[in-house]
């Protein structure tokens, strides 16, 4: 009898366990839900170029930045859906707050982009992160949107931003959140 309510025990702890490991920002990705926010969800595809002028709510240098939680539960952080649209990305090429001066300063990132192309982050902070012998570094005005980034273990995409030369976006798979990033070359 002890033996059968210890193996119920564990085969509910087994069934339980992954509604609880989705971790507290957004919701998990489900096959179908076109809204849900992380969970292992990697975007085919970058976000498409922005045309004509940004929307009124983007922000300026040295303003807050604008509620990104577009639906009830998901972060407060740029973020993709599970259709893959980009949320967040939409301030176009003239954002000031992504000017580089000198792009590409370090060369460019060769490692591939994508959902084919998934890497584990290896150590660092937003300051300096890495893996697989390549480093990179969170746009500052971002960096708050990445405080719960795991950057020992974190699953991360790179992909090319269209708007913005000498920046990329790194989506963090868990989350489902990405941050502008430039590339400080490898090592």
């Amino acid at each position: 009898m002890m033996t059968r309510l210890l193996g119920l025990l564990a085969l509910l702890t087994v069934i339980t366990a992954p509604a609880g490991a989705e971790g507290r920002e957004g919701s998990a990705a489900s096959p179908g839900d076109r809204h849900a926010v992380g969970g292992g969800h990697v975007p085919a595809h970058g976000p498409a170029r922005v045309h004509g002028r940004p929307p009124a709510g983007a922000p300026a240098v040295g303003i807050a930045h604008p509620n990104y939680s577009d639906v009830h539960g998901h972060p407060n952080a740029p973020h993709v859906h599970g259709n893959d649209r980009w949320v967040g990305h939409d301030s176009g090429p003239m954002d000031a707050r992504l000017h580089l001066d000198h792009p590409w300063e370090h060369g460019h990132f060769t490692g591939g982009f994508g959902r084919g192309h998934v890497f584990r982050l290896q150590g660092g902070n937003r300051e300096r992160f890495w893996f697989g012998g390549n480093y990179f570094s969170v746009a500052p005005f971002e960096y708050e949107f990445c405080d719960n980034w795991l950057w020992d273990s974190d699953s991360i995409a790179i992909y090319e931003d269209p708007d913005h030369v000498g920046w990329y976006l790194a989506y963090n798979v868990r989350l489902g959140t990405y941050v502008h990033v430039t590339y400080l070359g490898a090592g």
